[in-house]
């Protein structure tokens, strides 16, 4: 798997809609940073390296993050791993979270450096703290799997609740299973139903059949 599948350019989407509603004035970084992101989406890579560049030097987080991404796409003529590192740990420091995601995915998947799923565990660890889905989805997922860390079933299970609660069609279904099985928590079929019905509910193809498959065994004598 690619890095650039996995991670991708942050879209800014509130100023744009600010500046829409007649709201008041934005900050010149965030007009700066829109007109480096329609750069981007224009295909207009190496200006918006460029105005990135700019921004990133000033300590904008959301500049780091996707002049980062940029390098690691392989977006700029020059590609830096090490450069992306460094401003993707920057713009972490200011709570960047899919910054905090993009090195998990940076170890996981060796993007200039080892493979390391220690440390991947060790971001997903700060992004599911700070409430992002995607990072409590893959934690969840190397917790249930032994992963990198240590086999822990009731760990892995709240951080599926915790993407599940937050809409993850996927982290929905795997916590259905868990609770159909007991694997993690008390067996609670009603639990497992209820979590079937969110995931099919969200388009997840394998959760209707499992829904349908526990009523009938419900309505069974």
């Amino acid at each position: 798997m690619k890095l650039s599948t996995v991670i991708a350019i942050a879209v800014v989407c509130a100023s744009a809609l600010a500046q829409a509603n007649d709201a008041a004035p934005l900050p010149a970084s965030e007009v700066a940073l829109n007109r480096a992101l329609v750069a981007y989406s224009e295909d207009r890579h190496a200006d918006a390296a460029g105005q990135f560049a700019v921004l990133a030097a000033k300590g904008v987080g959301l500049a780091q993050y996707n002049l980062a991404m940029m390098h690691l796409r392989g977006d700029v003529s020059k590609p830096d791993f090490a450069r992306a590192r460094k401003l993707l740990n920057q713009a972490a420091l200011q709570g960047v979270v899919l910054a905090v995601f993009a090195l998990s995915q940076v170890h996981e998947l060796g993007a200039g450096v080892p493979v390391d799923l220690k440390k991947t565990n060790e971001w997903l660890e700060k992004g599911a703290a700070l409430g992002h889905p995607d990072s409590q989805l893959s934690l969840g997922t190397n917790l249930m799997l032994g992963r990198g860390t240590p086999k822990d079933m009731p760990r892995a299970a709240h951080w599926f609740r915790e993407a599940g609660k937050a809409g993850d069609v996927g982290a929905q279904y795997l916590l259905a299973s868990l609770y159909e099985h007991g694997d993690g928590v008390p067996q609670d079929l009603r639990l497992a139903a209820y979590w079937y019905e969110l995931a099919a509910q969200n388009g997840d193809l394998a959760a209707p059949i499992k829904l349908k498959e526990m009523r009938e065994a419900f309505s069974r004598p």
